[in-house]
């Protein structure tokens, strides 16, 4: 994951047919979405300059943390909603001109496609600025690469053994290049996608250790990367590793995040628009203004060597805590672009490809465009919960208890009732709409359909005393499993997003399913803020009492489009929260990192659809963005969950 990874409220697979080989031209789209509004199909007279668009934030999750080297306990929207417009990532995927598909983006990248060879990979930097004058260079890269190296267990997107573990020595050639030695040969697709794919460049401006300081001071920047060393533990060793070290304390602090006392307050985030390090730029917008409820003005970066420049003359974000308000926003059209709440929509889709007509109170002043994502959609299980009197790990960890769970969960039922045909099964990792090459015979088809009669089975097959409607208890330790004991009950706590009514309304489906097979889940709604500071892994013994966590969407393979699983699944990844652990599945998964052949990405994703390391539920398919009518270029919306107002303009009526 990238710049972070992306846990979403409201979100889909992409409809795309992702294109397998490495950076391949072109990328065909089986969508029949909404044709985009570029400057070459509007005439010059119709095209204006200026003005001020609007757009709501996701429901609940304001952004919170501008420094783009992503802790997991910050916000993930940070990225998309604050990091994306002003710290461009060196490969950028996706975008207006791969239309929806989540591929390679060459006009919006920093840097030229990657050289391999061998065990080697070379990089091209093109001619950026930043917004302070000074060139991003190879030097910036190499900036990233030590500060990772010293502090890659606070980067969320890290993995062990992977980047930087698997990078022997990173040389600046010149200062538009650099190459990359590796500890062995990889997919050289996925390298690119889901390895370089989380580098961000970063300006010598905030190689600092105060507000006071000459950029380049701290001594992390200029420093060689076999010169910044760490002990087993990760523990910097060398003069080198201890400045990147301080430089990282000092910038994390000044995005309101200290690293030796993660849940300290801080009132950093009232200078995200004041402090000099976050007005050094390099992407098409900088931060104007901004406010803790979240509200966000940007206006152009003047510097900004893209070749697409911003017509626009701001660009402001809007939050929202509930679907209702952002929806009576819609109404009053305080927004150019917004999300109509699924009790909102009047017409089921015709199908989970296709927009169903608009809501007649928005269709006069609003387009309907579902924004499909390139992800799937799941809930987590605590493997290793100390909560429901120390056995509720213990129970998740059952193949048997999980496969009942997942049993209950009536995914036609709640795809038609609930989102209107605006959603499409998850069966496992990859996504199931559209059905590309990527996924599996397997995996199209789903392992557990509804039964309530399997679940019950399940359960009582193992130690069991079903009590439907009440709470089963263990009455077989043999059989329940190891560690839980006699007079163990399946009673759990389940924590959902708030602020959207379809969602609560799934909550109270499933809940009521798995009641009927004597599984009490007690459901409660908190912020995609709390969500998102709770859900962190348990590790080293200790009180850990969460059990379930629904943030209402999942996953979204961004950065790092390459369907694999290395981040989420991988025994020790960061971002595998839940605490899942397999040596099978950590096999599998390596072998889709080195080898491109399909067949390894297939016995990767049939093993996670029969072995549920989270819990699936429909892929809400679209967040159904309501675009201005008058506003041109949105369409179509990339499905990696990032958006480039830099391509919107204002048209004539």
């Amino acid at each position: 994951m990238g710049r972070s990874i992306r846990l979403r409220p409201n979100v889909t697979v992409a409809l795309v047919l992702i294109c397998v080989g490495l950076l391949v031209a072109a990328c065909t789209s089986s969508v029949g979405a909404a044709k985009s509004t570029t400057s070459s199909s509007v005439a010059a007279s119709r095209i204006l300059s200026g003005g001020t668009a609007s757009w709501a934030e996701v429901v609940g999750s304001p952004p919170n943390y501008i420094f783009p080297f992503d802790n997991c306990g910050q916000l993930p929207q940070s990225i998309t909603q604050l990091q994306d417009f002003m710290y461009r990532p060196l490969y950028w995927f996706g975008g207006p001109e791969e239309g929806v598909a989540p591929t390679f983006n060459p006009t919006l990248s920093l840097a030229k496609p990657p050289t391999y060879s061998g065990r080697t990979v070379t990089v091209d930097m093109k001619p950026y600025k930043w917004s302070d004058g000074e060139t991003v260079t190879a030097q910036d890269l190499l900036f990233w690469m030590n500060m990772f190296k010293v502090e890659k267990t606070d980067f969320c997107a890290y993995v062990p053994g992977y980047i930087p573990d698997n990078v022997v020595n990173v040389t600046v050639n010149s200062p538009s290049q650099l190459t990359f030695t590796l500890n062995g040969t990889y997919s050289s697709e996925w390298f690119t996608y889901n390895q370089l794919g989380l580098l961000i460049p970063m300006p010598l401006a905030w190689d600092v250790t105060s507000t006071t300081a000459h950029p380049g001071s701290g001594g992390c920047a200029e420093a060689s990367y076999k010169s910044v060393t760490v002990d087993s533990k990760g523990n910097p060793q060398s003069t080198s590793a201890k400045a990147c070290a301080a430089v990282f304390d000092f910038l994390s602090k000044q995005s309101g995040y200290d690293p030796a006392h993660p849940s300290a307050s801080s009132n950093a985030i009232d200078t995200f628009a004041t402090n000099p390090l976050w007005q050094v730029v390099d992407g098409p917008w900088h931060l104007s203004s901004f406010d803790p409820s979240g509200k966000a003005v940007f206006v152009q970066n003047k510097a900004y060597s893209g070749s697409v420049k911003p017509r626009l003359s701001k660009f402001v974000e809007l939050p929202f805590t509930t679907a209702a308000a952002e929806f009576n926003a819609l109404l009053a059209g305080q927004i150019n672009v917004g999300y109509i709440p699924f009790n909102n929509l009047t017409a089921a889709a015709p199908n989970d490809t296709a927009a169903g007509s608009n809501n007649p109170q928005l269709s006069g002043k609003y387009i309907l465009n579902p924004e499909y994502f390139w992800g799937f959609n799941f809930f987590l299980v605590n493997f290793n919960s100390t909560g429901d009197n120390g056995n509720a790990g213990k129970i998740f960890r059952q193949l048997y208890f999980r496969q009942a769970l997942q049993s209950l969960v009536d995914q036609p039922l709640i795809i038609k009732g609930i989102y209107k045909n605006y959603a499409s099964p998850t069966y496992g990792p990859v996504p199931l709409v559209p059905q590309t090459s990527d996924i599996s015979q397997f995996e199209r088809t789903n392992p557990y359909p509804y039964s309530l009669t399997k679940a019950r089975n399940l359960l009582s097959s193992h130690g069991w005393k079903v009590v439907p409607g009440g709470i089963s208890t263990c009455t077989d330790p043999s059989k329940c499993g190891q560690g839980i004991p006699a007079g163990a009950q399946l009673s759990f706590t389940l924590q959902y997003a708030s602020g959207l009514p379809a969602l609560t309304e799934e909550m109270t489906t499933e809940t009521a399913a798995w009641a009927e097979a004597g599984i009490k889940v007690n459901v409660s709604s908190a912020t995609y803020n709390t969500i998102s500071g709770n859900t962190v892994a348990c590790t080293g013994g200790g009180s850990c009492a969460w059990q379930i966590e629904n943030s209402g969407g999942g996953w979204t393979y961004a950065p790092g489009s390459f369907p694999t699983g290395e981040q989420l699944t991988l025994s020790g990844a960061v971002s595998n929260k839940q605490s899942y652990s397999s040596s099978t599945n950590d096999r599998l998964v390596r072998l889709t990192n080195t080898r491109s052949a399909l067949s390894n990405l297939y016995a990767y994703e049939n093993y996670q659809a029969v072995q549920l390391p989270v819990i699936y539920q429909p892929n809400i398919d679209p967040s159904l963005t309501e675009i201005s009518k008058n506003l041109a270029g949105v369409i179509p919306q990339n499905p990696l969950s990032s958006i480039t107002p830099e391509f919107w303009y204002f048209v004539k009526q």
